[in-house]
């Protein structure tokens, strides 16, 4: 810990204090020293095995070279070439020579230096243990007690929120912890001007920008209690689903196409889990619910009597969740290998998002670094085995359920009954003309070849001779098709064509069916889950039976499920897991979810990882505020938005983002959260909050997604004028629209566990070029000078009022844009900006487009600029 002394002067001169901390490093690092312990087996060795060599020698019953690493007494007395350790002496141990001449493991991965050191000092040190080692052990690797120590694997505890003096400007147990977590010395930084937090919220509720209207009003609240209510509003508001369901989203995976090949068919009916996201965070759903629904909705429906309830509809939709992992085998990859990659892909997609693990690293063998036997991914496997069943697949057609009623059914018969009449008389007209036009044909011809002919024509395809298909190759006219009964009878096609439409007119009567991708299990289909020998389906071993995760139930009381519950239809495997995982006892998912909402609040973790709380990935920066959290979550119902509340109006939110030299040489991460962090802006809200200032966003909630294709450059655009939020544009995995993939928009190969912020040129070529930024740049210029006109009242179309009321319009351009009013220079740079193109277009008055007036384009190019530029890109 740093005195304060450490950091006297600091403001003074800079190199003071890099000399301090390397003082307090080497310092620092000769204490750990003293106290590091000894080496054992269990902590220090068994990690480096399992990350190296247990998948030949101990994860499975046949042991290469008949050497098993399991245990020190195993090692002692080696293999088929003799003791692999000599404790005492790492010199003649043959296990560790063979390991540095990288022999071990065979195969291009190689032992890291301080591991290869770390093994050599513990034989050295006599190989000792932890504790002594039983004289039997079952197959596998089990699970040791260094292993279940793990942070993540320990159950929730909460701490005792610190004691903070009142100066500290703590407003909330989170500040609390925060604050106590700080070098000495430091502190929060003063709250952000109120503009600055007006914006900040409303980007991270909300996705959108403040109206300037909106702005006005915050601006102008009284109270001290304003920012409170700005909170509440927003969070009540039905684009908070909106924004936060992108969330959930991407850890989902949600894609409206199926993936897996080239064909990559589209998923008609995926938005409407999409919809049941947003209108279950909107409603606030209890997360524990959210959950439970999603994994076993159809369990938790009931049995289905006459037309589905909405309630039976809104559970079997939240299973779509289970569906959203790519899904070849509806269209050629419906094969053993085709199935289970989707069993695969959607334990990933269930792991990463709730578990915060990556299970599918024990497909194959036991996990390398985390205490996951291959038995634990089996076991998880059995738990969806029923519904996604490899050997009695159902594609996603066959999955579909129809929302068709009852009613639905009975006047879709009756629309048919008044077709049918219809379909019969246009059937026996086109036979009839059919034959006229054969007849007409076949007069070109003589006898006998004109009734060969047509007893060649008139012989079912299937049942011709070769001889009959050789001489209707011959005279291919006679070979006439409904399809080209045009080309010989012109006026009778026609009249087809008029009698097929008022058939189709009749028929559109119908209700339109529509379907839910769901996963629902059949009913009474109890099936085997077997462990796959290396993850190969061609190589089945032992049955496995449902159950939790061994590391994440108390040693000895492993929670397994029925492997067939009674009271239901289906086997309730899905709903008993959900049931485990939201139950309390498990140490995994509140730390997870609250973890992924702090993410998304501060742009940085305290998990930096949120897919992976295990071995290889980060700890926790704050484990006391991280705990605190987690049993906070759970104790208000699982309520996401009173989490949002707690962060939101911590004074570590409201934080100003400046940076100062002496913060930077501490923590430049802002690890200790002495500031707020800068954020850009995500794609999609990047593309709402350029259609928002220009007046151009459809605000409509729910529906089929917007439809997307090539333009004539090859990008991948929205098709056509649609401005709807950027949540409802097409998820096509081979075809990302370009502007959204370019700012880090995710291509759903399995789920997007946390985006990446990059700084590439194309993003710059984008803005600078798109077609989308130019024509947005247009209409914020005319959104502004229409709302001027309105104002002033009309201007004429040539006159000096157009120029007069130049600095109006680009204040307007500017509040629209920047949700602020220009200071003094920057209008005058913008006024000189605007003078200097009109200049220009006057001379080059050909160059400009059909229409356009010098200051109107010369107004377009500067929005161009406010769209573009890094306080319009980055929430501060």
């Amino acid at each position: 810990m740093q005195t304060a002394s450490t950091w006297t002067g600091m403001s003074q001169r800079r190199w003071p204090i890099a000399l301090s901390l390397v003082a307090l490093a080497v310092f620092s690092a000769l204490g750990r020293a003293e106290e590091t312990p000894a080496l054992t087996f269990e902590r220090d060795i068994r990690p480096i095995f399992r990350a190296h060599c247990y998948d030949c020698h101990g994860a499975n019953e046949e042991v290469e070279g008949g050497l098993d690493l399991r245990q020190v007494r195993r090692m002692t007395a080696g293999g088929d070439s003799g003791a692999a350790i000599e404790p005492g002496n790492a010199e003649s141990s043959y296990l560790l020579q063979r390991v540095i001449d990288g022999d071990m493991p065979p195969s291009d991965a190689v032992v890291p230096a301080e591991e290869i050191d770390t093994l050599r000092r513990w034989i050295e040190a006599g190989a000792p243990t932890a504790r002594p080692e039983p004289e039997k052990i079952g197959p596998g690797l089990g699970l040791t007690e260094e292993e279940r120590s793990w942070w993540s694997f320990q159950p929730v505890r909460r701490p005792d929120v610190p004691d903070v003096p009142a100066e500290a400007g703590v407003r909330t147990p989170i500040d609390a912890f925060l604050r106590v977590a700080m070098p000495e010395g430091f502190g929060f930084s003063p709250d952000a001007e109120r503009p600055t937090l007006i914006r900040r919220v409303y980007f991270d509720v909300t996705g959108l920008p403040p109206t300037p209207e909106e702005m006005s009003r915050w601006l102008s609240e009284p109270g001290d209690g304003w920012y409170e209510r700005l909170v509440d509003e927003l969070l009540a508001s039905p684009h908070y689903g909106e924004r936060w369901a992108r969330h959930w989203l991407d850890v989902a995976g949600y894609a409206d196409s199926e993936g897996y090949n080239v064909q990559d068919q589209q998923r008609a009916w995926a938005w409407k889990y999409r919809d049941y996201v947003i209108r279950s965070l909107n409603d606030d759903k209890p997360f524990d619910r959210f959950i439970i629904e999603q994994l076993a909705g159809d369990e938790l429906s009931g049995a289905q009597n006459g037309d589905l309830t909405p309630e039976q509809i809104e559970l079997y939709t939240a299973t779509g969740f289970l569906r959203m992992a790519a899904d070849g085998t509806g269209s050629g990859a419906d094969d053993a290998v085709g199935r289970n990659k989707v069993m695969s892909d959607t334990l990933r997609i269930v792991s990463t998002s709730l578990l915060g693990l990556s299970v599918g690293c024990a497909e194959c063998h036991d996990h390398r670094y985390d205490p996951v036997p291959q038995t634990d991914y089996y076991a998880l496997r059995a738990v969806f085995e029923p519904a996604l069943d490899w050997q009695d697949w159902k594609t996603p057609p066959q999955r579909q359920v129809s929302l068709y009623t009852a009613a639905d059914r009975q006047r879709a018969a009756e629309v048919e009954a008044e077709a049918a009449p219809l379909e019969q008389v246009r059937n026996e007209k086109e036979a009839k003309f059919m034959e006229e036009a054969l007849t007409k044909e076949l007069e070109k011809y003589e006898e006998p070849l004109r009734g060969q002919l047509r007893t060649a024509y008139e012989t079912p395809e299937a049942e011709r001779s070769d001889e009959q298909k050789a001489l209707l190759d011959m005279h291919p006219s006679v070979k006439i098709t409904t399809g080209v009964l045009y080309q010989y009878l012109p006026e009778a096609a026609e009249e087809l064509k008029k009698d097929a439409a008022k058939i189709a007119e009749v028929r559109a009567k119908k209700p339109a069916e529509e379907f839910l991708r769901a996963l629902v299990e059949p009913a009474h289909h109890v099936v085997e889950t077997r462990l796959f020998n290396r993850g190969d389906h061609e190589q089945p071993k032992q049955v496995v039976q449902p159950a939790s995760l061994t590391v994440a139930s108390p040693e000895g009381e492993r929670h397994e499920f029925a492997a067939d519950d009674p009271d239901l239809p289906t086997t309730g495997r899905r709903l008993a897991f959900a049931r485990w995982l939201t139950g309390g006892d498990h140490a995994l998912v509140a730390r997870v979810v609250v973890n992924r909402v702090w993410m998304h609040h501060f742009g940085q973790g305290i998990v930096s990882t949120p897919a992976d709380f295990g071995k290889l990935g980060a700890r926790p920066t704050h484990p006391e505020l991280l705990d605190w959290l987690a049993d906070e979550f759970v104790a208000n119902g699982w309520s996401l938005k009173k989490l949002h509340r707690i962060i939101l109006t911590s004074t570590a939110w409201r934080q100003s983002s400046q940076r100062t030299p002496d913060l930077d040489a501490v923590d430049a991460s802002n690890q200790y959260y002495c500031r707020q962090s800068v954020v850009r802006l995500e794609a999609e809200a990047l593309r709402d909050r350029t259609l928002a200032v220009t007046g151009q966003l459809d605000g409509t909630l729910y529906g089929a997604p917007l439809g997307v294709s090539e333009d004539d450059s090859g990008q991948v655009v929205v098709s056509g004028n649609q401005t709807r939020r950027s949540l409802y544009v097409t998820v096509r995995r081979t075809q990302p629209v370009a502007m959204m993939q370019a700012f880090d928009a995710p291509v759903m190969q399995v789920n997007c566990e946390c985006r990446p912020v990059s700084t590439v040129a194309t993003q710059s070529l984008m803005l600078m070029n798109g077609e989308f930024t130019l024509d947005q740049a247009r209409k914020l210029a005319d959104r502004a000078s229409e709302e001027v006109s309105a104002r002033y009242g009309s201007e004429a179309s040539d006159g000096a009022d157009v120029y007069d009321r130049m600095p109006a319009r680009i204040t307007r351009a500017w509040e629209l844009a920047l949700c602020r009013q220009p200071d003094a220079d920057e209008l005058q740079m913008a006024l000189v900006f605007v003078a200097r193109q009109v200049e220009y277009m006057g001379a080059h008055a050909d160059a400009l487009p059909k229409d356009t007036r010098p200051d109107q384009q010369a107004l377009a190019n500067l929005c161009q600029t406010l769209l573009t530029c890094n306080e319009f890109l980055y929430v501060d």
